[in-house]
């Protein structure tokens, strides 16, 4: 009989996602979930032991009582991995919001000095002890709702204090709970208003913000917001092939407005991922399918929900054509204001036209390859960090056949249960 530290009996299922550390799940292998009935899983010292049949871990594995963890019939599940957030931002775009309702467009509000720059002006006036308390707020939030690490970008402050400001929050917030957080410095969201006629200057401060970021190990990504009104495609490439050349990863958002190249331009860089791809065209899609390492596609269903936008990503297209798919919230206090990724893996089986089984892999394994913690967390099998969530559901197709509601009960992060 071996010694663990936790015990999680009496699954239903326990939703394993394995077989995809080495990289993401693709074509038809985005719907292997592989799932244990009657499931069980042991672990010790923050890491995954065993994972198998209840009766049999039972009799393997000796725990003290109050180190079993009754599933009660629910659903075991690896611990969410949101891929793309905005969790550092100050205000709220609620008129803005409204004003969409009533048909003003996204663009439309954007070039009016709303949109992205309104976060940023009420970002800048944030003493950084209010960023930190909201920070926590929604970070703690994401936690309850299933997420044991996500991505964080900065990019709500467009200029060389305040964004080592927002990435300094990041890494505090890491610090204060046992959520992990990988950052992104996204300077490149769009060109401040201070900058609007020397478009150049901003360029060359972005890039010295990147070293200056890098030698203090503030972030691991760099992503640029390639659009009509942000990063044109030529801006885009110039600020990542810097990024490249200074030891970052890359991400992308990509063809969220129009079908701007960026897509194509992330397959070529080696990116890590492209986000949105709301209008990606079959020629950028080949572009994915084909690299070498293809980007990881992460879409964001809340986005469209929240703007009743009326294009939605092509995730068909993209699963048939063999691109990694993955699904996030995009939290942030503009375009979707959610931290539930039960709620977008909803909105991905209604909107992109996902099974529930594509949908578990586009938050867990696929995710966790977009912020490349692919070998690390994302699936349950030994040796992987025992980030694990129970869900009071008895079928994993539940997370997308209900909605509106919170189905998670439990939450283990390296082996701490940490909200039950």
């Amino acid at each position: 009989m071996t010694q663990a530290d936790l015990l999680i009996i009496n699954a239903a299922e326990v939703v394993t996602c394995a077989g995809f550390s080495d990289a993401p799940a693709r074509g038809p292998d985005q719907q292997v979930v592989r799932i244990v009935r009657d499931g069980a899983v042991a672990v010790s010292e923050g890491r995954i032991l065993a994972v198998g049949a209840s009766d049999r871990l039972r009799r393997e594995h000796r725990v003290p009582e109050e180190a079993v963890l009754d599933a009660a019939g629910g659903v075991v599940l690896p611990g969410f991995v949101d891929s793309h957030t905005h969790l550092v931002f100050a205000g709220d775009r609620s008129i803005e919001w409204e004003q969409r309702m009533q048909g003003k467009s996204y663009l439309d509000i954007l070039r009016e000095g709303g949109g992205i720059q309104s976060t940023v002006k009420k970002t800048r006036a944030a003493a950084i002890g209010a960023l930190h308390t909201n920070a926590l707020r929604w970070a703690t939030t994401c936690m309850e709702h299933g997420t044991t690490t996500l991505e964080a970008k900065s990019g709500y402050c467009l200029d060389h204090d305040g964004e080592l400001k927002l990435l300094e929050v990041a890494r505090a917030v890491q610090s204060e709970l046992p959520i992990r957080i990988v950052s992104t410095f996204l300077g490149a969201h769009v060109v401040p208003p201070e900058f609007s006629k020397n478009r150049a200057g901003y360029l060359e401060l972005l890039e010295g913000l990147m070293a200056e970021i890098r030698k203090r190990e503030l972030a691991e990504f760099v992503d640029v917001f390639c659009e009509r009104e942000a990063f044109t495609l030529a801006e885009t490439e110039r600020l990542l092939r810097h990024a490249l050349g200074l030891g970052f990863e890359l991400k992308l958002h990509a063809e969220q407005f129009t079908a701007s190249g960026a897509a194509a331009l992330g397959a070529e860089l080696g990116a890590r991922s492209v986000d949105h791809l709301e209008h990606v065209d079959d020629a950028s899609i080949a572009k994915l399918a084909a690299a070498p390492r293809p980007p990881v596609g992460v879409l964001l269903p809340g986005v469209p929900f929240h703007l009743a936008m009326p294009e939605h990503a092509p995730a068909r297209k993209l699963i048939d054509a063999g691109v990694p798919v993955a699904i996030a919230t995009d939290l942030n206090p503009g375009s979707s204001f959610t931290a539930s990724i039960p709620m977008c893996i909803a909105l991905a089986c209604r909107t992109l036209g996902m099974t529930a089984s594509e949908a578990v892999v586009a938050t867990t394994i696929n995710a966790a390859h977009a912020i490349g913690r692919g070998h690390e967390i994302g699936s349950i099998e030994p040796g992987k960090r025992a980030d694990l969530i129970v869900c009071d559901v008895p079928d994993h197709r539940w997370l997308g056949y209900a909605f509106g509601m919170n189905p998670v009960r439990s939450v283990v992060v390296a082996g701490e249960r940490i909200y039950d």
